[in-house]
């Protein structure tokens, strides 16, 4: 890879950089096993250190207009300061904790469209700090997160688009400061009731949180409003829990609900709680664009197999760099 500040200081002829990554799929609470490859240039150079960082993307709002900006919300020092001699060979293995509340960015193989997310390098030798190019990693969910999915392909939801955004939820403890949202069109059954509903995961080592916000569609004389629920379980009760039902049963409430005031309740999992949402920011809208409205989720390998899959990770990046 390529460090343009670093061409800068040291001249044509400074070291070179290739991060090469064990496994590019990882879950969330994992660690992301590589190697940082460094070959020296055409002279002796001390590198201060080499940080590696996970970045994304995330839905922004500035002066009206939406947009996107970087984000590297995780960075670990992998080595510190040592001497490169001219075209010295030198390797650094790592192991880089994922944080629990990664999104998602792959199911069952196939990419999810509208999510982006990679590791870069960075480079420190005289007190220039440069950073190379994103090397993608893809992020599968959880088996937790697996079940939820599977019980939104069982109820016959179809996958609308995904992104981050910027913010932090009321009522649930949150680490980083984006959460995803994964979008899908009701089941026929809510057709006229609900428009749309938005899947939020936020992990932890020991449980997860399940968030859904649901687009009730208005009538003659009353607006539409939004409808909020929040289920909670730990890894293990999550695998048990009949999550197809609760989902279910709480679409029917929110759909079945009439007049104003606070909408309604979610479960957690002991009975039903509810907590308002999103705290700081939350638009509504379509998300990423260019995705084929209403591809159907479907268990097992092809949960994802009605959708155009996504742009390769690299040409998403491409053109991103100034920004992360």
């Amino acid at each position: 890879m390529v460090f343009k500040k670093l061409l800068g200081a040291l001249g044509v002829g400074g070291p070179s950089v290739d991060t090469v990554l064990h496994h590019q799929h990882v879950r969330p609470g994992e660690n992301l096993a590589g190697e940082v490859r460094i070959t020296g240039g055409n002279q002796d150079v001390t590198v201060e250190n080499v940080v590696l960082g996970f970045v994304t993307r995330i839905e922004t709002e500035r002066g009206g207009h939406d947009g996107h900006a970087g984000v590297e919300f995780h960075r670990a020092v992998v080595a510190g300061r040592f001497e490169l001699r001219e075209g010295e060979d030198k390797t650094i293995p790592f192991q880089l904790p994922v944080p629990w509340e990664t999104p998602i960015t792959s199911v069952y193989g196939q990419h999810l469209h509208g999510m982006t997310l990679g590791v870069r390098t960075e480079l420190a030798i005289a007190k220039v700090a440069d950073k190379g190019d994103l090397d993608p990693v893809s992020v599968e969910p959880l088996p937790a997160q697996e079940k939820v999915l599977e019980a939104f392909s069982q109820l016959g939801f179809h996958f609308k688009s995904a992104d981050l955004e910027h913010g932090r939820l009321h009522g649930v403890h949150q680490e980083l400061p984006f959460f995803q949202e994964i979008e899908f069109y009701p089941p026929h059954q809510f057709a006229g009731r609900i428009n749309e509903v938005e899947l939020t995961f936020v992990a932890g080592p020991h449980g997860l949180d399940v968030v859904l916000e649901a687009d009730k569609r208005g009538g003659f004389f009353t607006p539409s409003q939004d409808a909020f629920g929040r289920f909670h379980a730990s890894h293990e009760e999550a695998l048990s829990t009949d999550w197809a039902g609760r989902i279910h049963g709480w679409l029917e409430q929110v759909a079945d609900r009439r007049g104003a005031g606070h909408p309604m309740a979610g479960y957690d999992h002991h009975g039903y709680e509810h907590h308002g949402y999103h705290d700081e920011h939350h638009r509504r809208g379509s998300g990423m664009g260019g995705m084929v409205a209403g591809a159907a989720l479907g268990a097992g390998a092809g949960i994802l197999g009605g959708m155009v899959v996504g742009e390769m990770m690299e040409e998403v990046f491409e053109g991103d760099e100034e920004e992360f």
